[in-house]
C-alpha cells in the first residue's frame, strides 16, 4: 500500500487481508506497544520498522502473500523494501491510492483517536504528509493506481 494519511489504505489492505493476505501494519505495531500519538520518535520507528521487516521477511520465506500497510511516502523507502525483497525473488506491486488532497485532509480531521488507524493528527501535520508524499511512477516496479 502506498499513500498520504487519510487516503484510504487500511480499509484497501484490510480487504485484501479478509481475502487471504497477511497484513502489517506500522500504525497498529504502534499502538500495540502503547504509542497512540505522530510522528514517532525516530528511535521508535526504527525498532519497529526492524520488528516488521523480520516479520516480512518469515512470511516471505513461508511463502505467504503479504501487504504492508504502511504509507511508503518516498521512493527511497519503496526502494529499499524492493531491495530487500529481491534475494527472495519478490517483485513487490505497489498498490497506490491517489486520493485528493481535500479528501484525505477531511477525512483525518475526522478521526476519532481510539484506535491504531484513526490517530489524529494536527491539520499542519496531515497537510505537510500529504504535501511531502512522493507519488510512485511505473519505472519504480509493478504500479496499480486506485483513484
Amino acid at each position: 500500500m502506498c499513500g498520504p494519511a487519510g487516503s484510504g489504505k487500511s480499509t484497501v489492505a484490510r480487504a485484501l487481508e479478509v481475502d487471504g493476505m497477511a497484513r502489517l501494519s506500522f500504525d497498529e505495531e504502534a499502538w500495540r506497544r502503547g504509542i497512540h500519538s505522530q510522528p514517532l520518535a525516530e528511535e521508535v520507528r526504527l525498532e519497529i520498522e526492524s520488528h516488521l521487516r523480520q516479520r516480512l521477511l518469515d512470511l516471505v520465506r513461508s511463502q505467504a502473500d503479504v501487504v504492508l500497510d504502511y504509507s511508503f511516502w518516498s521512493r527511497r523507502m519503496r526502494d529499499d523494501y524492493r531491495a530487500l525483497l529481491r534475494p527472495l525473488g519478490v517483485e513487490p506491486e505497489t498498490i497506490y491510492l491517489a486520493t485528493p488532497r481535500k479528501l484525505a485532509l477531511a477525512r483525518v480531521r475526522a478521526r476519532a483517536g481510539h484506535e491504531a488507524n484513526c490517530v489524529q493528527l494536527t491539520d499542519d501535520l496531515a497537510a505537510a504528509y500529504f504535501d511531502n508524499f512522493e507519488v510512485p511512477t511505473s519505472d519504480e516496479g509493478p504500479l496499480t493506481v486506485v483513484a
